[in-house]
């Protein structure tokens, strides 16, 4: 069973590989002699599509030949990294810690990061340094509404439900809800619990609209997402500390960290320029105001003084 699945991630990613050996990093500005070829991979979503153009262009306008390999799952990006089939890629320290080391859930940044970058040593994968955006989990509200009813914590919006459980309607996508480090740990963690009647599940990329209608009054959903800002959302503080973190890290091969140490260097730069506000400002402009990820990636680095 295993080889099968093995085999069915390769094709996938071969076929990945071949759709995006020709993209757009290709042809974007840089010039001279190559200081290598480099094979910058992402995940299939809009940070992670934004973040992967980003390094493209980075690279690319550095010196080197830029390979993209794109919109793959979690599962595939990782193997391909393992393989040597790419070079580098952003991860989250969450996803690191608990989907590929099965280890158990971290809530501190820092120790989450050191964790996982340890733990990855063995397997020739080198985290370079961790991003200050952490798109972990977090639990939504109208603004206005909010501050209407004084909530600005879990801990206030667990005091408000226990007094009138049915006051109001919580909506979240069916995985987060059933499970333990999702809705039900929330609720344990925290002391209470929404009615049944009360939960309107839906795909996740409904959530925010629905919140934005008011269809609901409370939302799952992710910190740094573009939605947040573009429907004056606010994010309710979680004063329990619940929600793992997950922060960026770009990840690195260490045969080709040693190799090119240039590219650590440059990548470490781009991480310390990347904060929550940072991120969410970025998705915004692909997610609400539907611009080009490459334009957007691309003035994000001429604004840094990164490229010309």
């Amino acid at each position: 069973m295993k080889r099968f699945v093995y085999m069915f991630l390769a094709i996938i990613l071969a076929a990945t590989l071949t759709a995006c050996g020709s993209s757009s990093a290709n042809s974007e500005g840089g010039g001279g002699d190559s200081k290598g070829k480099v094979a910058v991979g992402g995940k299939d979503f809009t940070e992670q599509q934004i973040l992967s153009k980003i390094t493209s262009i980075y690279l690319k306008e550095n010196g080197f030949d830029v390979e993209e390999a794109s919109n793959m799952g979690s599962a595939v990006v990782r193997s391909a990294l393992e393989n040597g089939q790419i070079d580098v890629y952003w991860e989250y320290t969450g996803t690191g810690l608990v989907v590929y080391q099965k280890q158990e859930v971290e809530t501190d940044p820092d120790a989450a990061y050191e964790k996982v970058k340890e733990n990855d040593k063995e397997n020739g994968i080198t985290w370079l340094n961790k991003a200050n955006f952490n798109n972990t989990y977090a639990i939504l509200m109208k603004k206005d509404t909010a501050e209407k009813m004084g909530v600005k914590t879990i801990s206030d919006l667990a005091k408000m439900v226990n007094d009138d459980p049915d006051k109001l309607k919580f909506a979240s996508n069916a995985e987060f809800y059933a499970r333990e480090d999702g809705v039900k740990g929330l609720q344990k963690l925290y002391g209470f619990k929404f009615p049944s009647k009360s939960v309107v599940k839906m795909d996740s990329g409904l959530l925010y609209n629905a919140l934005k209608d008011g269809q609901v009054d409370v939302s799952v959903g992710f910190a740094t997402d573009g939605r947040i800002k573009g429907f004056d959302l606010v994010i309710l503080e979680d004063d329990q500390q619940f929600f793992p973190a997950y922060n960026g890290v770009p990840v690195v091969r260490q045969e080709v960290a040693e190799k090119s140490p240039e590219i650590s260097e440059l990548m470490n730069k781009l991480a310390g320029l990347l904060d929550n506000e940072t991120m969410m400002s970025l998705n915004y402009s692909v997610d609400v105001e539907h611009k080009d990820i490459t334009e957007v990636s691309r003035n994000w680095l001429e604004e840094q003084g990164l490229v010309k």
